[in-house]
């Protein structure tokens, strides 16, 4: 497997990222405007993005041609995010219909990428007709790849032909006997290579790799495992050669090793490094190259914002459910595109016509709505439903939309810990919300959906991140089309007690 530390999500908080020079924010700064561009909305490259986009990953790759210290790619659960964890490895076909349906209902997607459980370039078949499939069907979305670089040099021609603009290399060590204490062994010529020797391979082939790709003009991120002990006095050397050699920016990574997670760092007690002893090692080398300082160890089929992982809600089984117009989420994700530049750029967003919305033919309507938004600035549709501590209400016609009031109401969902959905703790939200015919989030979890749906309330997550404006006419020809308009105010079912 791929040095997959970074390939998946960790229980981290996602609140905030750590200050100073990440991708996007000040060490982004230094880089040519071109390369700055490149990465505007790639929210694993950029501190900036990361905050607007998100991203997903597929599962296609199982076999790796290396072992590493620190993986175990055998354990899975629900509810944790260790490297090298997936609930489900899929097949090409399967990885596109998945990518189709996440682009459908998070239109703030803007890139897919292949990190594992293994390594994307020990599995080329998979990876590449994976690659292929999801250019057809969702060809906005930017496409990339990490990989342990063993296999690269020889992968650099035809991830240029797939138009793979970014790709990620984790490079641990540049000397091999630093390496032999990482990597057990590699698989090379179609044997395995065990010990000092095995590391020299490694070591030669992601500096090659690494060459080939600046040669082609390819983004490349360096991520670096620190491992107290082993390598963490020898991370600095690493990273003034890789960015000598034109990576562009360098992310440093703590080693996960509990030993509940069955691998042999974690088995035989070596420790995790200490906070500050990462940032420390950020700052030293932040004085050369670029540094990342935003990232959460994804998982290998994660889905959604940095932080979080809804692959929950995408699972096949879920997915063989869904009907998906593809020009339909296309208009979305260009809108919500349009609605997040304008946003960093402080500007005011403009509002889409509704055909850009909507294939259906316009259909005429002469009745208003109550629609309730979630809302963290009163500008997106960006909270989710558990996590709002108030609702605007708004009033909606043919003519336009008005702001009737502001309904405050304490937060019910803290967290998957402390997320109370039962009817006691969803009543006040109910209650605040029964006189509107749809309430708009950018997420929200099943009991509350069952819960809205039963009192008259439509629930609606799939116009998130879009501005207010534009997501109400988009829900207001929804609920039009559907008939659920009456002539004086939405008719609303009785709350159950």
């Amino acid at each position: 497997m791929e040095s997959k530390q970074a390939g998946h999500d960790r229980k981290t908080p996602t609140s905030g990222c750590a200050a100073g020079g990440c991708g996007g924010g000040s060490a982004l700064d230094r880089l040519p405007a071109a390369t700055r561009e490149r990465v505007r909305n790639h929210p694993c490259f950029s501190e900036d993005a990361h905050q607007h986009y998100a991203r997903m990953h597929v599962a296609v790759a199982p076999a790796c041609n290396i072992q590493c210290h620190y993986c175990n790619r055998k354990y899975d659960c629900a509810n944790e995010s260790r490297p090298g964890v997936v609930s489900e490895l899929l097949e090409p076909q399967q990885a596109a219909d998945k990518v189709a349906a996440v682009a459908a209902h998070i239109p703030q997607l803007s890139v897919v990428g292949i990190a594992g459980p293994g390594d994307p370039l020990a599995n080329p078949e998979r990876t590449f007709a994976t690659f292929r499939l999801i250019a057809e069907r969702t060809p906005d979305l930017r496409l990339c790849v990490s990989t342990n670089g063993l296999a690269l040099p020889e992968a650099v021609d035809t991830l240029c032909r797939y138009n793979i603009e970014h790709v990620t290399i984790t490079i641990n060590c540049l000397d091999p006997d630093i390496g032999a204490e990482i990597y057990p062994w590699v698989f090379w010529n179609n044997r395995r290579v065990r010990g000092r020797k095995g590391a020299e391979i490694l070591i030669e082939q992601q500096q090659l790799g690494l060459e080939r790709l600046v040669e082609r003009g390819m983004l490349v991120k360096v991520n670096s495992v620190l491992i107290p002990g082993v390598n963490d006095q020898h991370l600095t050397e690493v990273s003034r050669a890789v960015k000598a050699k034109g990576a562009f920016l360098h992310n440093l990574m703590p080693l996960i090793a509990e030993p509940e997670h069955g691998t042999f760092y974690g088995l035989m007690g070596q420790r995790a490094p200490r906070a500050s002893e990462l940032r420390a090692l950020q700052t030293e080398c932040a004085g050369d190259m670029a540094i990342m300082r935003h990232c959460k160890q994804c998982r290998a089929d994660a889905v959604g914002m940095l932080g979080e992982d809804r692959s929950a809600e995408f699972t096949l089984e879920r997915i063989a459910t869904m009907e998906i117009d593809d020009a339909a989420a296309l208009a979305r994700r260009t809108a919500a595109r349009e609605a997040i530049e304008q946003r960093r750029q402080g500007v005011a967003p403009a509002l889409v016509p509704l055909s850009t919305l909507s294939t259906s033919r316009p259909c005429p309507v002469t009745h208003a709505a109550r629609i309730a938004v979630a809302s963290s600035d009163a500008r997106l549709v960006d909270q989710h439903f558990g996590h709002a501590e108030r609702f605007l209400v708004y009033e909606v016609d043919e003519q336009g939309e008005r702001l009737l009031d502001e309904r405050p109401l304490a937060r019910y969902c803290n967290g998957a810990e402390h997320c109370d959905e039962d009817d006691d703790a969803l009543a006040p939200a109910l209650a605040a919300l029964a006189d509107c015919a749809m309430v708009l989030c950018a997420r929200i979890g099943l009991a509350p959906w069952e819960r809205l749906e039963t009192a008259g309330i439509r629930p609606n997550g799939e116009l998130a991140m879009l501005p207010i404006e534009q997501a109400l006419r988009a829900a207001y020809r929804e609920l039009a089309e559907q008939g659920a308009l009456s002539v004086d105010e939405p008719q609303r079912a009785t709350l159950s007690a």
